[in-house]
């Protein structure tokens, strides 16, 4: 294996030196959180009184983070990633909106998604938010309800509701077993992930029995979920399906131990960074060591988690392009990993947003403030791009 992830030549061989300069004017700008912080606040403000800048917007952060506003127009990034060897999940960046109406009309535009994946030929697997098929308040009742967790309610119009959860996303995970695009569902916060986990796990023991077309994600900032991930691994012995699982570090972090401390319960959220790092390599031994029942996403931004996932496929001659085995990281972010994995025979893709900007803002605002508040993210996405830079111009 000859895997690095200092190799900026092939992590940014797809981009002019136009688009890396935009790159390198966005990260500089992300650098300053007060601006981000600044900027979040006031952006969808612009939006919403109608000042022109969506041309602005378009040609910056929408480019370098999305795919594009249609699910059409995303054919020309994945086709030049395909270029690549470096394949795409499908994401509908569109916050969910409440309303059973709404909750439908999302079930079949995500159905349409897979339908659209499978016409494609490096588009293996697309992405859903259960928030977009359920009310909030529905799943956080599910949640506080300890013995009513299976989705039974003790309310005849709950329970209808969540009967109509569950045909939706019977609905969806039908068409992708029948399509052969996998999909994963995305974690929420803890205060709603117990029905999340439960409904997902029902659908794998439905339709993974051969291979994993139902993914559940495992955010590792949690202390407890290492354990539920092995809880998991046992339950799908028991019950003869496939595990589907994704692994990220999580997404809800401040959000999490502010509520923890507003509310007066102890915090899910792991002490300290160290632990989540722990946590996260040990849930990616794991899962290379029973590869005959789980088929694993690593979703990490962490070059070391990946290196050492690579070095433990080397050391136990696992084939690099195992089909229980994939990475994957965020659009716009780290191409020295996903490039550079690709490149030496990995199984790697990149989340591909989609969406018209002014749905897909919210995504725009969490990935800038992403980049501000994960340690080093900004700086290392910089100086890569710096040195890429440097090495064009002296070889031109």
């Amino acid at each position: 294996m000859n895997l690095s992830f200092d190799d900026t030549k092939t992590a940014f061989a797809y981009k002019s030196d136009k688009d890396l300069k935009t790159a390198r004017f966005l990260f500089k700008t992300m650098h300053f959180s007060w601006f981000v912080s600044m900027a979040t606040k006031l952006t969808p403000v612009i939006l919403k009184i109608g000042l022109p800048v969506h041309g602005i917007i378009r040609k910056t952060i929408f480019k370098q983070f999305v795919g594009g506003e249609t699910l059409e127009a995303t054919s020309t990034v994945a086709k030049k990633l395909e270029e690549y060897h470096v394949q795409v999940i499908l994401d509908y960046g569109v916050e969910g909106k409440e309303g059973e109406e709404n909750f439908d009309k999302a079930t079949e535009v995500f159905k349409k998604v897979i339908q659209y994946a499978a016409s494609q030929k490096n588009i293996p697997f697309m992405s859903i938010k259960l928030t977009g098929l359920a009310r909030f308040g529905l799943m956080e009742a599910l949640n506080e309800a300890p013995r009513l967790r299976s989705g039974v309610h003790n309310h005849e119009i709950q329970d209808a509701e969540w009967d109509r959860v569950r045909n939706r996303l019977y609905s969806i995970c039908e068409t992708a077993a029948a399509h052969n695009i996998s999909v994963l569902i995305d974690a929420e916060e803890s205060w709603i992930q117990d029905p999340v986990d439960r409904l997902t796990m029902e659908m794998m023991q439905i339709f993974n029995k051969q291979k994993a077309v139902i993914f559940n994600t495992i955010q590792l900032y949690r202390h407890d979920r290492l354990q539920f991930l092995k809880m998991s691994h046992e339950i799908a012995i028991q019950q003869g399906f496939i595990l589907g699982e994704k692994l990220v570090r999580g997404a809800y972090m401040e959000k999490e131990r502010a509520r923890a401390i507003q509310n007066g319960y102890p915090s899910p959220i792991q002490p300290d960074k160290e632990a989540t790092d722990k946590d996260y390599n040990e849930a990616v031994r794991f899962c290379l060591d029973h590869l005959d029942r789980i088929s694993v996403l690593i979703g990490s931004h962490n070059e070391e988690s990946n290196m050492l996932a690579a070095k433990k496929m080397e050391e136990m001659n696992i084939s690099f392009d195992h089909p229980h085995i994939h990475f994957s990281q965020l659009y716009g972010m780290s191409d020295n990993i996903t490039f550079n994995l690709a490149k030496e025979g990995f199984s790697a893709s990149k989340y591909l947003p989609f969406g018209p900007i002014n749905d897909v803002i919210p995504y725009l605002m969490r990935r800038a403030q992403e980049n501000t508040s994960v340690s080093g993210q900004t700086g290392r996405e910089l100086a890569l791009i710096e040195v890429e830079l440097k090495r064009r111009k002296t070889q031109q």
